[in-house]
């Protein structure tokens, strides 16, 4: 064996060492990963993805993958002729856009990110809120005041979770399944309801009882004042951070999500950057960690 080899191999024990104990603490634990529309552009990345989602099953974790798809589904409406409107950040979505809506999170985004996982030797089934009475929505009742200073519009079909109902998760995890998740839902009115994928992700965690929430977004986690990752943060310190403007504007959102997250039960939830390489593995598996651990 060359010198080469032999530093090689050693190389994969000091790896095989050091995640050895992390897996160890997630072994058949569950991890609810929110994965978002914007790091789901690139197809090598989601491939990757894919195929970490793959090893973490592989490892003894429970994976259980929520999408969203909000550049997706403007890019179809746009296609389609129709116009997209938000107030408050959220997609007001009347009857034809909540079928658009449908169409492209439960069809083509969802069964994609299962023809991935799948590809890299997973089993992936591909659900949504429906499924199983899983998640039972609301309509978000709070008129959302647009941010232009218009006039406060209904929101349409725009719902939060109201009830989860965990029956087809629990039989679906720790029988080398991997499920994947589209936020959208039934209202007990029968009505078809746009979820947020952040708000659905905390509630399908916190029903769950999952040790970790990660949200796979575009920035690296929470940064300072002097743009530096703060590696790990306590719900109390949070507040301080917002109160004296170290956390502002679309970060803001962000952590109010990680705070829902914990009250409905979570241990840890994580933001991360998704288009990091590995990003999941990074955070779960290594001493480094990837993001900004949030903790009650």
């Amino acid at each position: 064996m060359s010198g080469s080899t032999i530093a090689t191999a050693q190389q994969q024990a000091e790896t095989l060492m050091q995640a050895l104990p992390h897996m160890l603490r997630y072994d058949e634990a569950t991890v609810v990963v929110k994965y978002g529309g914007h790091a789901m552009g690139d197809e090598t990345v989601a491939r990757e993805f894919a195929r970490d989602m793959v090893l973490l099953e592989q490892s003894g974790v429970n994976p259980v993958v929520v999408h969203g798809g909000g550049p997706q589904i403007g890019a179809m409406l746009k296609k389609l002729g129709i116009a997209s409107q938000f107030s408050g950040g959220l997609r007001v979505t009347d009857k034809a856009t909540v079928e658009i809506v449908e169409m492209v999170l439960c069809g083509s985004i969802n069964k994609q990110i299962v023809g991935f996982i799948n590809a890299e030797g997973g089993h992936a089934i591909g659900l949504c809120g429906k499924d199983g009475n899983m998640v039972t929505a609301a309509k978000l009742e709070r008129r959302a005041e647009s941010i232009d200073g218009e006039p406060e519009v209904d929101l349409g079909f725009v719902g939060e979770p109201a009830k989860v109902d965990t029956t087809v998760l629990d039989q679906v995890l720790g029988r080398d399944l991997i499920p994947v998740l589209a936020p959208v839902a039934q209202g007990a009115d029968g009505e078809t309801y746009n979820v947020n994928a952040d708000t659905f992700a905390g509630a399908i965690a916190g029903a769950l009882g999952a040790k970790r929430l990660l949200f796979l977004t575009d920035v690296p986690g929470v940064l300072d004042k002097n743009k530096q990752l703060i590696k790990e943060l306590r719900v109390d310190q949070i507040r301080g951070l917002i109160a004296d403007g170290t956390i502002t504007g679309g970060m803001i959102p962000k952590v109010e999500t990680c705070i829902y997250a914990l009250e409905q039960g979570v241990e840890g939830v994580v933001i991360l950057d998704g288009k990091m390489p590995h990003a999941v593995l990074v955070e779960l598996l290594t001493d480094h960690g990837a993001g900004t651990l949030i903790t009650r």
